[in-house]
């Protein structure tokens, strides 16, 4: 199947805003075209910048809603994030070889989520590669770790190892092989997505956007009326669109290589790893967008597509979530 050539025409300013917010762009609206106001403001959260607009005619209101919606990603920030060790992650990491680490209900919610992904992939997903993740630490790394260390973490289907189950009552987490660690780096920013999507909900907005660093929800319409305009950022040049997409009420999440890596001996060495090799997944595509109806969807189905041929990618997606779909591949 033929797909139509991208589009790689230099958007204009009035065209493209938050071009530098991960890997997604929303279109701006010609202000004498505008039928409400967009609020807007931008954060840092959950590793990345997140980007919240509401539409609505009362910008303190708007600007209220943007708070609770903030919120619920710092609160998934504080649950689920393996950077601190005194998050719910960062305890279980710690303290689950051992014994039984009682976590939040919608911690144990995303982790059986991730689960059902990792079995659906045989493996391909597995939030489980946290000790992987630190030996490679792209942010910080010019050269590749030893290969002893790499074997020794490769095709360990570490995800077998994590019990997800009840502790007195509570929700809790076990881990049978001392080498696991949880990562949620390929679902929790969806989640968290969805969780500040449904607070704007909460607050009545019908028309909004919340944007994680890549992973996109666009709520309802523009204020223009029309349905949000969101542009793939181009993998080969930061100024430039791979595909443009319309949306309202779904979400989009892109995975690619092209943000976090560190270059070594004419190799390009990326965040996305391959649990059959524990090293960067090997493709000749640099990014996938995945839109789902649940930013959660999209999320770990972008991390489970890229790396795969896009016919195998979309069968397994769509054995998994009918509603996920592959949209643009570069």
């Amino acid at each position: 199947m033929q797909h139509p050539e991208p589009n790689t025409r230099r958007p204009s300013r009035r065209e493209v805003i938050a071009l530098g917010i991960g890997a997604l762009a929303v279109a701006a609206v010609p202000f004498t075209r505008r039928r409400h106001k967009l609020v807007r403001r931008t954060v840092p959260v959950m590793g990345t910048l997140a980007e919240v607009g509401v539409v609505h005619r009362d910008e303190i209101y708007a600007q209220r809603a943007i708070d609770a919606a903030i919120e619920e990603l710092r609160m998934v920030e504080r649950l689920m994030t393996r950077f601190d060790t005194n998050s719910e992650v960062g305890r279980a990491n710690r303290l689950a070889a051992t014994d039984a680490v009682p976590v939040n209900g919608q911690t144990a919610t995303v982790l059986l989520k991730a689960l059902e992904w990792a079995e659906a992939s045989d493996g391909v997903f597995d939030p489980c590669l946290g000790s992987v993740m630190q030996l490679w630490d792209v942010g910080s790394r010019s050269r590749p770790p030893a290969g002893k260390r790499i074997q020794r973490l490769a095709a360990r289907r570490f995800y077998r190892s994590l019990d997800v189950g009840t502790y007195r009552g509570q929700p809790a987490v076990r881990f049978t092989d001392s080498d696991v660690a949880i990562d949620l780096g390929g679902i929790g920013k969806g989640y968290g997505v969805d969780r500040a999507v449904q607070a704007l909900r909460d607050w009545g907005i019908e028309n909004g956007l919340v944007n994680v660093g890549g992973d996109l929800y666009a709520l309802g319409a523009s204020e223009d009326g029309d349905p949000w305009k969101v542009g793939v950022r181009s993998p080969r040049d930061a100024d430039k669109l791979s595909d443009k997409l319309e949306l309202s009420d779904a979400a989009v999440a892109t995975s690619g290589d092209y943000l976090q890596y560190f270059q070594s001996g004419g190799e390009r060495y990326h965040h996305l790893i391959d649990p059959a090799t524990g090293a960067p997944r090997r493709t000749e595509l640099h990014s996938v967008t995945v839109r789902a109806d649940r930013c959660i969807t999209a999320d770990a189905a972008a991390t489970v597509a890229f790396g795969m041929a896009r016919g195998e990618a979309q069968g397994l997606l769509s054995r998994r979530s009918s509603d996920a779909v592959i949209v643009s591949a570069a």
